[in-house]
């Protein structure tokens, strides 16, 4: 008798290959058979007419904080998420002096938005160095695995302490010690190293985050210990600038070391390089005998913009800024004022506070063609007819006072959408084909980040709704959006126990009914340590997620097990006879 067997589901195994109807039995967390299933379980669920899936692997999350006190791991979690990959673009809490601890929470709040406050109280900070990290996230189950980067700004400042400043050139014995610290992190158990060279991460004091500057001897040092461990992925967010020649080294880095180097390829016009121009030279490198892999988004990357969130286009009047040590309550009584609301319509914004911010806070400020209305049901590839500006002219008012009533709607929490990267031509067309290569995976959903600001830790349940079942402009099938998810994400990292169906595989299964599968609206939530805010976002139609045999959530509810850890190192399976 089987422990559980899941009888009469469509099964999308994970490798590609067509649907079919069968049954699936599980055996002490593991997968012990797929197709026909003679024996009975201890438990069953009809699965009729429901998608059986492999769990979700996400590869690029930043829980670095929040799975130290968090076994919940919400909201990826909730859009079947059964494995996620942490301390992704340079920036985490290990390895760490004391004198440190509050520099590196600010580096992760002004990169990722993550509250300093919840980190601050959230963590226990039981750690200094990464091996010790890993003991302390080992500690506490999960309803997911977890597994990790060794972070640049984490090792940077290890090293450099107080020297670490933006361009400060380490020495040799410098970059010694760092490869040093990244090879030990590897050997402990890190899938690998990452870093950030993009302006726009920037620590909470506006400096930039310390691999912005590495140079290229730098780089390729610290990438040296994963060629001396024998695995690992090199992963990097970069503005790709033409003159930092970054293909030219990450090809040199994968083929000296033999690993594979990843990169965020997003569009977008302040980029210097197109998308289309990232993953020519990516391929060019590729064709020379280089291992380069294009993480792509599924959607925009988008600003949920709303008067309680990071940003919104009031954000630097000078009436707004003046109420920043008020409380809701007393704001939201000043903004229910009509004269309060001319007033603040008719400020002009004061300048960015760092003046290569200045067209982002313009396109936040003024971009009403690029800002679109979040409503129930919401389509995250809205046209120029439903965008603030052509609403705010349908119905006779300026665009700021459009936005201004949009964002009071709901007793002040209305929502406006702001696809800031992913949505230059006003359609997601292009990502079409690049959801066929095999050169690209789909990721950078930067679940339990960017927490006032963006919410696409739903992007799984978001290829299901709209690529796979509800795209006007052109669907991928299902086989196709699963293996991208499970198969193609889980292996870039080494995890090849996972993103199959099949026997021998982790027990990791999401059962769907693609009928009710749906993201539900977006919320603003002060459930985070010391009442942190965070933007979440649940879906319809997930059945059960199971993990490693056990069911963690029914109908997006928690369920009570924890059967999640922590990964350390590539993960293989030993084939098995499937037992009937």
């Amino acid at each position: 008798m089987h422990d559980l067997v899941i009888r009469g589901g469509t099964i999308v195994d994970g490798s590609g290959e067509a649907a079919f109807v069968g049954d699936v039995a599980i055996d002490g967390g593991v997968i012990s058979a797929v197709g026909h299933v003679s024996s009975a379980g201890k438990e069953e669920i009809d699965a009729s007419g429901k998608i059986v899936a492999p769990g979700f692997v996400d590869i690029h999350t930043h829980y670095d904080g929040q799975a130290t006190w968090d076994q919940e791991i919400a909201p990826s979690s909730w859009h079947g998420v059964t494995t996620v990959v942490m301390g992704n673009c340079g920036v985490g809490f290990a390895p760490a002096k004391k004198d440190k601890h509050d520099w590196l929470i600010g580096l992760m709040e002004g990169v990722e938005d993550i509250p300093g406050t919840a980190l601050a109280e959230g963590m226990s900070w039981n750690w200094e160095t990464f091996p010790e990290y890993m003991d302390a996230l080992e500690e506490l189950p999960r309803t997911v695995d977890v597994a990790t980067h060794v972070p640049h700004g984490a090792v940077r400042a290890y090293v450099l302490g107080d020297r670490e400043k933006p361009g400060v050139v380490p020495t040799q014995q410098d970059v010694e010690e760092m490869s040093n610290i990244v090879e030990e992190g590897l050997r402990a158990g890190a899938l690998g190293f990452s870093t950030s060279r993009t302006t726009l991460h920037r620590s909470i004091d506006g400096e930039l985050v310390p691999g912005t500057t590495a140079t290229k001897d730098e780089l390729m040092g610290i990438g040296r210990a994963m060629g001396r461990v024998g695995y690992g992925v090199f992963e990097m967010a970069s503005d790709l600038n033409r003159e930092w020649d970054e293909f030219g080294w990450m090809g040199d880095l994968s083929r000296e070391t033999g690993m594979p180097v990843t990169f965020a390829a997003l569009q977008s016009i302040a980029k210097d390089i197109s998308l289309d121009e990232q993953i020519s030279q990516m391929r060019a490198q590729n064709d020379n005998g280089a291992n380069i892999v294009a993480q792509i988004a599924l959607r925009g990357n988008g600003i949920i913009m709303t008067w309680q969130g990071t940003v919104h286009p009031f954000i630097r009047k000078p009436s707004w800024i003046a109420m920043e040590d008020l409380s809701w309550d007393e704001k939201y009584a000043k903004l229910c004022n009509p004269a309060f609301k001319t007033q603040l319509i008719a400020e002009e914004s004061l300048p960015a506070e760092q003046v290569d911010m200045a067209p982002i806070q313009f396109i936040v400020t003024n971009g009403w063609a690029m800002q679109y209305q979040m409503d129930d049901g919401f389509n995250y590839e809205p046209t120029t007819e439903e965008s603030i500006n052509s609403r705010a002219n349908e119905a006779g008012v300026s665009q700021p006072e459009y936005a201004y009533d949009l964002m009071m709607s709901d007793n002040g929490k209305g929502l406006i959408y702001l696809p800031i990267l992913n949505y230059v031509d006003g359609n997601l067309d292009f990502l079409h084909p690049l959801q066929h290569a095999d050169d690209c995976v789909n990721s950078l959903s930067d679940g339990g980040a960017h927490c006032g600001t963006i919410c696409d830790a739903a992007s799984p349940t978001f290829m299901l709704e709209h690529w796979v079942k509800g795209r006007e402009r052109g669907t991928i099938s299902i086989e196709n959006a699963i293996k991208r998810q499970c198969y193609d994400t889980a292996r870039l990292y080494g995890l090849n126990d996972r993103g199959l169906l099949k026997a021998g595989y982790l027990a990791d299964v999401n059962i769907i009914d693609m009928d009710r599968i749906k993201l539900q609206k977006p919320w603003l939530a002060f459930d985070l340590p010391a009442g942190g805010k965070r933007l979440l976002q649940k879906a319809d139609g997930y059945d059960m997620t199971i993990k490693s045999g056990q069911v963690t959530f029914k109908d997006g509810v928690m369920q009570g097990p924890t059967p999640g850890g922590l990964i350390r190192g590539p993960q293989h399976v030993e084939m098995m006879e499937a037992a009937e």
